[in-house]
């Protein structure tokens, strides 16, 4: 199956340049191929990285209900929590400390 590629010009600096032949002829392939490459890395990246917070947010939900934990209950725990803690002062406080 054939590829369709268009042809573009693009100003490099001379050290990217040499970095962009040491990579083709490392990686055994020519310079575009090293573009498409980079260029397919570098949005791979983006990607997960746009992605991270949710996915680790998700990552742990899932791993809270695997475990069975009861997350209704659990905030029901905090909020009661939570208020108890502004009615009441802390304990040093309390003392007079």
């Amino acid at each position: 199956m054939a590829t369709t590629t268009i042809k573009s010009t693009y100003s490099l600096d001379v050290e990217t340049v040499r970095m962009l032949e040491e990579l083709a002829s490392r990686w055994n392939t020519s310079k575009s191929e090293v573009v498409r490459r980079a260029i397919r890395a570098a949005a791979a990246r983006d990607e997960s990285v746009a992605d991270g917070p949710l996915a680790a947010l998700r990552q742990l939900q899932d791993s809270v209900r695997s475990r069975g934990v009861d997350l209704d209950q659990w905030v029901r725990e905090v909020r009661a929590e939570r208020r108890a803690w502004t009615m009441s002062p802390p304990a040093h406080e309390a003392r007079g400390e």
